[in-house]
């Protein structure tokens, strides 16, 4: 018999005998006490502090990585899988402050559609209690059908409970938890999970997705599948997982019983990751049962630790234009104007005698105002191009092509403004607070719907962060107010200036 269906087992003959059994008392009706200790790691304090200690010496040591938003551990007896999961705890800077770590397992023991996030107290290990956001849990439950509140998924899981000490041992600030057993059956279950949680995934959250890879192969047959698992995952493609997954049942592997127990929560981290473009992988550590002195390498389990980070958006000040640069562009933009509205052509550019900035690829906006009046705006964000391009593509775009507003005659340039917007490349958000108003432009796509508000905007207008965000959805994208919650939300930054 394989050491975790032995652990299991066991906890199943002492839940009977005990059924109420807890190494630490309850602090109040509603907390969850801890239902492994003493079977998956030791139920006395100091013993699992030593342990916990001595894993984290066995497990690799931190390789530097910045920005680890979330790591994927096993969820196996301590014995087991634990110098695993400390290696992937290694990674975690244990000095930062996180709002809420979501730690996200399978349910074993009891099968529902959706995911389980307990609500009802906190969770309490041998090292004491661990805060639950309560606040978080039950925004999760008012957004989606798929997360309820069911407290039965939990009762006797070691998925989430197991994780908790090291967290515990590891991080040297108060942290709270939102603790998620998924149960979903269905790929289009835990693609809706992960849309609910996307807006989660963010600097100030720490997740936390808790599986053990093959079950009872051969050791050799272990590290085959494992390997190919894992690839799929890092791939940062939920269809990927679910091929490879697909294929590794149809190989016939004897004794293989899952390449994944804890897929449902993967895929639905994927499906949180997949549309983001900063997100990055980092295999830390691959081991099996086999691996240890108790181990047997007929039947293993697999393990892996892999680290996911995050990358740091360029700041703006990297680019920058002088005076004399910005009044090329601009003479650039008006002569374009004039010369499109009077002729019907585009006129021939010279880039040779423009300032070498002025040939960045970056993106651009031209703002028309007649009167103090705003007379037609449009841009690209696209970097394909050099600057001087897009300048005076947008120009005529702006004259010409906004649908708001009649084009311009050329008898009304004479009493145009010229404004120009040089933009940084956009970065995807998962939340409103990584939007500052005044600093950031706002870019909300939907579908096949998008619209754009411009930073000076918000001075103009004087709106909140909602109202802003409202505007843009109902103005520039059309969709409704509050549809930018359920939008891809991007910022960008300008470089603002104009005649």
């Amino acid at each position: 018999m394989m050491p975790e269906r032995q652990l299991l087992a066991l906890l199943l003959i002492l839940i009977l005998i005990h059924p109420l059994s807890s190494c630490h008392a309850q602090q109040n009706p509603d907390d969850r006490p801890p239902a492994v200790a003493g079977q998956f790691y030791p139920r006395q304090p100091d013993e699992l502090r030593q342990m916990l200690i001595s894993l984290g010496g066995k497990g690799k040591a931190s390789m530097g990585l910045k920005n680890v938003a979330a790591i994927i551990v096993p969820h196996a007896g301590y014995v087991y899988s634990g110098s695993t999961a400390a290696a992937a705890y290694n990674q975690i800077d244990r000095n930062k402050q996180f709002e809420s770590i979501f730690v996200i397992g399978p349910s074993h023991r009891v099968g529902f559609e959706g995911a389980a996030v307990y609500t009802a107290g906190n969770f309490l290990t041998p090292l004491g209690g661990v805060e639950v956001n309560r606040e978080v849990g039950e925004q999760l439950i008012g957004k989606s059908r798929m997360f309820s509140s069911r407290r039965d998924a939990h009762e006797f899981e070691h998925s989430v409970e197991v994780q908790l000490p090291f967290l515990q041992q590891m991080l040297k600030k108060p942290f709270r938890i939102v603790p998620i057993v998924v149960g979903a059956q269905t790929p289009a279950a835990c693609r809706e999970l992960g849309e609910t949680l996307r807006p989660y995934f963010n600097d100030r959250n720490l997740f936390v997705i808790s599986t053990d890879f093959s079950h009872y192969p051969s050791y050799d047959d272990a590290v085959r599948i494992d390997h190919m698992t894992a690839s799929a995952i890092m791939s940062n493609s939920p269809d990927s997982l679910l091929h490879t997954m697909a294929r590794a049942e149809r190989q016939g592997t004897p004794n293989l019983a899952t390449s994944l127990c804890g897929w449902g929560g993967v895929l639905t981290f994927l499906s949180m990751t997949a549309p983001l473009k900063d997100v990055r992988f980092t295999p830390v550590e691959y081991r099996n049962s086999g691996d240890t002195p108790s181990g047997d390498r007929g039947q293993v389990v697999g393990y892996w630790a892999i680290a996911v980070t995050r990358q740091v958006p360029r700041e703006p000040e990297s680019f920058g234009l002088n005076d004399n640069e910005r009044k090329a562009l601009l003479s650039l933009a008006r002569r374009t104007i004039e010369d499109y509205l009077s002729t019907g052509r585009m006129p021939e550019s010279t880039p040779a005698a423009l300032p070498a900035a002025l040939t960045t690829h970056c993106g651009a906006f031209v703002t028309l105002y007649k009167h103090s009046s705003l007379r037609g705006c449009i841009g690209s964000f696209e970097t394909t191009a050099p600057l001087y391009s897009v300048v005076r593509n947008m120009a005529v775009a702006s004259a010409t092509q906004d649908f708001r507003f009649s084009p311009v005659h050329s008898s009304e340039v004479r009493d145009l403004r010229i404004e120009i917007s040089v933009l940084t490349p956009k970065r995807r958000i998962a939340s409103i607070d990584e939007f500052h108003l005044g600093k950031h432009g706002i870019y909300i796509k939907k579908g096949n719907r998008s619209g754009t508000f411009l930073p000076q905007v918000a001075k103009e207008t004087g709106w909140t962060k909602e109202e802003f965000f409202g505007h843009c959805a109902r103005d520039k994208a059309g969709i409704g107010w509050d549809d930018w919650r359920e939008a891809e939300l991007y910022v960008y930054e300008a470089l603002v200036f104009g005649e």
